[in-house]
């Protein structure tokens, strides 16, 4: 849970990890723990040569990495790679095999679902014994637990016992309290992988808000969201640190990784596709897919459209009601009233399909008078990733638009839906003042309005693009 370990040597590294293993005993039979137990130390007073019962598993072997302070470091690794094994040394819950781990500062960790709980104790209980296994006084401890039960959203629950609470409840209270410890390195473990969008959303935004003043180690499988957390990645591979340094280039490596045979675990390769040679430095000749096509400016609409929505594929969006109590900041001097989608027929709706016509209208109302409004939205994924945004300034910077006070200013932003992955969507609105480069924010409203894609036909990326025409020939 927390830690305070000796000094690293350098001032700017607050995590040193050197030469690391962790190993594991691994029996053949319930009886060889007996023997390891008493025959070994019999062969030694005996003075021969102690005999080992067990194998070793190396989770981990001969690791070393180290990070400064201030950075945002992601882990990831197939199952079993040795990444959760790896933030618990870090974090001080084992001890290494060989090798040793270095940190300055205070640790806070969410390393596995409900760590440190005890399930028989009430929500408040657990919460001041953590606060008190991360060296805060009760008095502390005290003055933070209404913050700490807010941010969690769980109040209704937490005089219950933690046995009762869903995984989400867990996820809530343990992210909560570890989110108000004043931690130096904050570690987590997957845990964002529970809990509903709102929530997650609003951990995303307090990690982007740690990752300015404090260090952190992110273990994730979402490539997605380590390329757009980290500066820096680490990709643990069978227990053996494969490769370390940027996101992006290492997470080509890892894709490519996922769909190679099982292999040796020699370092990946990515090919150059904008390469025109080939074997020998010769260059291949000119095909079609080098020529610039020129494609008309005209609406078109995938070529498996009808087939897809006649199947369980069809792209459902469930549309949740527009929520005016969401978090949100601004100046005050406009309020956003409403938000909703409509359909082509400029009807509001509770359900939409990706792929068709919609309209996302966001009513504002000013209380003082407003020169030169912007409305915007941003549509973001259950890690806060930005799908795809847009706002009124555009299409409106030469109009000198003057809104009196206590007047409604309806934006209305017509376009066809992307087609989406499954999972949990947020729009957040906003309404400003001035220019693109210059403005005032009245009011950013995060998460207002919650999307849950049912189904899709997207298996990988961000979304879905719609193809005009897939064609595969073969040529003798």
């Amino acid at each position: 849970m927390s830690s305070e370990k000796s000094t690293v040597p350098s001032p700017d590294v607050v995590i040193d990890v050197s030469g690391l293993g962790k190993f594991y005993e691994i029996y053949a039979d319930p009886k060889d723990r007996l023997k390891q137990f008493v025959l070994p130390a019999l062969d030694r007073v005996l003075g021969g040569e102690a005999k080992h019962y067990y194998r070793e598993f190396w989770a981990l072997r001969d690791v070393s990495f180290s990070v400064r302070r201030g950075e945002t470091v992601g882990i990831i690794g197939r199952n079993g790679s040795g990444k959760s094994t790896l933030l618990q040394l870090v974090c001080g819950t084992l001890s290494p095999s060989v090798g040793e781990v270095k940190t300055k500062g205070r640790i806070a960790a969410l390393l596995e679902l409900g760590s440190g709980f005890n399930p028989e104790f009430t929500g408040k209980e657990n919460v001041m014994l953590s606060g008190a296994l991360f060296g805060l006084t009760a008095e502390q401890m005290e003055e933070r637990y209404p913050d700490i039960v807010e941010f969690s959203g769980i109040a209704d629950f937490i005089d219950q016992p933690v046995k009762t609470y869903s995984s989400g409840m867990v996820v809530r209270l343990a992210f909560s309290v570890i989110a108000h410890v004043d931690a130096d390195i904050l570690v987590v473990d997957e845990a964002l992988s529970v809990g509903d969008a709102y929530f997650t959303q609003k951990c995303m935004r307090f990690l982007r808000s740690f990752m300015k003043r404090g260090t952190l180690l992110f273990c994730s499988h979402d490539m997605g969201a380590v390329i757009n957390l980290c500066e820096r990645a680490i990709w643990l591979d069978k227990g053996d640190l494969r490769m370390n340094g940027a996101p992006k280039e290492l997470s080509q490596a890892y894709l490519a990784s996922l769909f190679e045979p099982e292999a040796s675990g020699a370092p990946v390769e990515i090919a150059n596709s904008g390469s025109n040679e080939v074997e020998g430095g010769a260059e291949r000749p000119p095909s079609a897919v080098d020529a610039f096509v020129e494609i008309p400016p005209i609406e078109y609409v995938d070529m498996r459209k009808a087939l897809i929505d006649a199947s369980n594929l069809r792209n459902d969006i469930e549309v949740f009601q527009f929520d005016e109590n969401r978090a949100s900041f601004g100046t005050g001097a406009a309020k956003i009233t409403a938000v909703q989608l409509l359909d082509a027929g400029g009807h509001p709706v509770n359900w939409a399909v990706g792929g068709q016509e919609v309209t996302l209208q966001i009513a504002v109302r000013t209380k003082t008078e407003i020169h030169r409004p912007i409305v915007g939205f941003v549509v973001k994924d259950k890690l806060g990733q930005i799908i795809f945004a847009d706002n009124t300034y555009l299409s409106q910077r030469d109009t000198e638009m003057k809104v009196p006070p206590e007047t409604t200013l309806v934006a209305s932003f017509n376009f066809t839906f992307p087609v989406l992955p499954g999972g949990e969507y947020s729009i957040s609105p906003a309404v400003a003042e001035g220019t693109q480069a210059d403005h005032v924010q009245h009011q950013w409203i995060h998460d207002a309005l919650i999307l849950h894609v049912q189904s899709s036909s997207v298996c990988l990326g961000l979304f879905g693009v719609p193809m005009r025409s897939i064609e595969m020939e073969m040529k003798l």
